[in-house]
């Protein structure tokens, strides 16, 4: 039977919902149901579909309470699939951003599953959606929790881990830290080696391809900026730092001030990648938490308020008793114009010839 007899025998009242709102669905990388999407689809314009997806959203969640198995991962996997499929679009609406959170946060601390290749993916599938909700390729968040990965040792024997982590350091053009991440997965013997390996050529043979200009505009990137943000040239940068150099000196000679000598703060958290801190020690300043996507970008909360609600404090001004009214302007007046005016009036035609005047 060929689909669409198939259709129409099964007396179904639609099955485009997909061609209505598939602006709105949220790709997924092992692909979706047509069946299950139309069926979640539809609940655009069924209130009682939406009650029903929210009761089963509702008891998913109550199960992972409940749970007493030996896996106590897998509930948060069934709820976590579910809702990706039940609520395409994703958003808040969906709460997929807080069962991420929740199952993330759940497990962080547990030594069972740190090499589980399953809660690996989840914090991968965090920051996707995370960067698929913000609608930004260059999303910070992303940066945030691959560091809080390598600190608390998530994931870090998978080859999923760097292929994901160096990914997202060549979106933002960080060339030179995305193969030290490769790099150091190879070294890692990250599992498999295989992919990781394959991963690797491919991220040079894409590395080949870029244009002279693009590396050159990379290596600005550790260039000096100047308060209008033009970007010094390599050899202004040593006349820049000569001149300046010299300006300090002839200042401290003509100053001659004995000032305490100042403390130089150094790094010794720094990684070999710039930009990129190892990970700290297991002591009392250890990363042993996380905050949600909502406290990492909370200074972009702040609601707006009504502006003539809030009035800006005048400062007082003494009145002075008794103050004696200034005189009055005297007008200035041309009399040889006041003149003119006067004999215009007797005559207006009086500066115009004879001759001139029609007749």
């Amino acid at each position: 039977m060929d689909p669409e007899t198939e259709f129409l025998s099964s007396k179904r009242q639609t099955g485009n919902e997909w061609e209505l709102f598939k602006e709105n669905v949220r790709p997924l990388k092992r692909g979706r149901n047509v069946d299950l999407l139309n069926r979640a689809l539809k609940a655009h314009t069924n209130d009682q579909l939406k009650k029903s997806l929210l009761e089963n959203r509702r008891r998913l969640i109550e199960a992972i309470d409940e749970y007493q198995g030996d896996d106590p991962l897998q509930p948060w996997l069934d709820c976590i699939k579910w809702v990706q499929e039940a609520f395409p679009p994703g958003g808040d609406f969906s709460g997929l951003v807080l069962i991420y959170e929740q199952c993330v946060r759940a497990f962080w601390h547990s030594d069972r599953y740190k090499d589980d290749l399953r809660y690996l993916k989840v914090w991968l599938e965090y920051v996707v959606f995370g960067k698929w909700c913000l609608q930004t390729e260059h999303c910070s968040d992303a940066e945030v929790i691959y560091s809080f990965l390598d600190a608390n040792d998530i994931g870090k024997t998978h080859s999923a881990y760097y292929i994901a982590y160096a990914l997202h350091m060549e979106s933002k053009s960080k060339m030179k830290a995305a193969n030290d991440i490769l790099n150091l997965g190879i070294s890692s013997n990250a599992q498999p080696k295989e992919k990781l390996r394959d991963a690797f050529k491919k991220f040079l043979a894409r590395s080949m391809r870029r244009p002279n200009a693009t590396e050159e505009e990379l290596k600005e990137d550790d260039l000096p900026v100047r308060s209008f943000g033009t970007v010094l040239a390599r050899g202004e940068i040593q006349r820049q730092a000569i001149k300046t150099f010299e300006l300090g000196r002839n200042k401290l000679k003509q100053d001659q001030v004995h000032r305490t000598p100042l403390s130089i703060y150094n790094d010794t958290n720094m990684d070999v990648m710039r930009g990129h801190h190892s990970k700290p020690n297991t002591g009392s300043n250890s990363w042993h938490t996380l905050g949600g996507r909502a406290e990492r970008n909370k200074e972009n909360n702040a609601m707006p308020a009504k502006w003539t609600s809030h009035k800006i404090p005048q400062r007082p001004v003494p009145r002075i008793v008794g103050a004696v009214a200034s005189a009055q302007i005297e007008v200035f007046v041309d009399e040889e114009c006041e003149e003119e005016t006067e004999l215009l009036r007797e005559n207006p035609l009086r500066n115009f010839p004879s001759n001139s005047l029609p007749r």
